[in-house]
């Protein structure tokens, strides 16, 4: 017997009269096929594939929501969504947003909001976000005083990059939040509650009195029930027992922080400019500081490199959408997607921070100014004149070509 032979009689392989390729079998296999075909039911071939309805219900173009109820809080309501259709709502990452889509005035406007909601929840078909009074603004106080309980609402799927992410991010988190920048970390606490994150989170939680901190029932039960959470009060404005006193710093940081952390930070634009320096000085590598994306400022001319000669100047827009074509007014002191909105033409946009890219459009002609921190373009779109109207200042006159938007 040869070597071939031996190996092939320990490992019992059987082999065909004709040897390892039955060719005889080869011939006929297209017959074996045609008549498996011709066994088969004749019925309509389904369209409908698995992994394509799956793409669609993790990824959908919009989400129909149904507000099923509404809680009061200090100075802010927290809205309980459901699926129109009863069915589950796309599974989200905790510290992740929706952007709603709203017809205000003949306009049609968007704005982001945090999903405050353990993850767990989506699978129930619901979501939470809560919106706090915002005097003045344009979007927060109609939905505080207009939206009731049945009302309707489109909004996109969940949002952004504001997670943990255990291939780079420490196993110890410490949270920074100020105002209603607490909803992302409010998620996280219920994810790490219920076992969806694995992770621990140590919340210093800034606010101006003890009166004004939202959501405090909820996040001392979660840190009492779950050892992987701890919540840190932090008061401006006060002095009392049990709370630390004045802002957040370094120093702070460092009294609750272990040995190998994580920063991840969620406030308000001021708390931003005033943490930005203090971050600095713990000497994180980059990629251990996280942030959530940062509203584009209101008041553009306290940047640095912003040329001041164009505060408050008025110019025009000719805006551009496929054969149609308006020109509307803008003002210096207002992103272009705000005048775009203003005039009731429907533009993309979600993130409203320069983030997401949704609102890319070309600029043929003009000049803007974009802040530093929003400005988060890809190479080629500034080398080839894109910009995102969301975050971008018209220092002139300008002409814009955006895409469509059909929900």
């Amino acid at each position: 017997m040869g070597r071939g032979e031996s190996v092939m009689s320990e490992l019992n392989v059987k082999v065909g009269l004709i040897g390892k390729f039955d060719m005889l079998k080869f011939k006929n296999m297209s017959k074996v096929r045609e008549k498996a075909i011709q066994a088969a039911p004749a019925r309509e071939v389904s369209g409908v594939f698995p992994v394509n309805e799956n793409a669609k219900a993790l990824h959908p173009d919009f989400l129909e929501l149904v507000i099923e109820k509404i809680i009061a809080r200090n100075g802010a309501k927290t809205f309980v969504l459901k699926s129109a259709d009863g069915k589950p709502l796309p599974y989200f990452r905790a510290g992740q947003y929706i952007s709603l889509k709203l017809p205000l005035d003949g306009s049609l406007v968007t704005r982001s909001y945090s999903l405050c909601s353990s993850p767990r929840e989506a699978l129930s078909g619901s979501y939470e976000i809560t919106v706090r009074a915002n005097p003045g603004g344009f979007v927060a106080d109609r939905l505080l005083s207009e939206k009731n309980v049945g009302d309707k609402i489109i909004a996109s799927g969940p949002q952004g990059f504001f997670y943990y992410e255990d291939l780079r991010d420490k196993k110890q988190v410490i949270g920074l939040a100020g105002g209603s920048g607490i909803t992302p970390f409010l998620s996280m606490a219920r994810a790490i509650c219920d076992g969806i994150e694995d992770f621990e989170l140590t919340l210093l939680y800034g606010s101006r009195t003890e009166e004004d901190i939202l959501f405090r029932g909820e996040l001392d039960e979660i840190a009492r029930v779950c050892p992987k959470f701890r919540v840190v009060h932090v008061l401006s404005d006060e002095e009392k027992g049990g709370f630390e006193h004045g802002f957040v710093t370094a120093e702070l940081i460092q009294k609750y922080a272990p040995e190998e952390y994580s920063v991840f930070l969620c406030g308000p634009e001021a708390m931003y400019k005033f943490l930005k320096p203090e971050i600095e000085k713990l000497g994180l590598p980059e990629r251990l500081f996280r942030r959530k994306l940062i509203d584009v400022t209101k008041t553009p001319w306290e940047s640095e490199d912003y040329p001041q000669e164009a505060r408050g100047r008025e110019f025009t827009i000719t805006v551009r959408q496929g054969p149609q074509e308006w020109t509307v007014p803008a003002s210096a002191d207002e992103p272009v997607l705000v005048a775009i909105e203003r005039a009731g033409i429907k533009a993309p946009s979600r993130c409203r921070a320069g983030e997401c890219g949704w609102c890319r459009s070309r600029l043929l002609s003009g000049e803007v100014f974009i802040p530093r921190e929003n400005e988060m373009r890809r190479w080629a779109d500034i080398h080839y004149g894109y910009i995102h109207p969301c975050c971008s200042f018209p220092l002139s006159d300008l002409t814009l070509e955006i895409p469509g938007e059909f929900f």
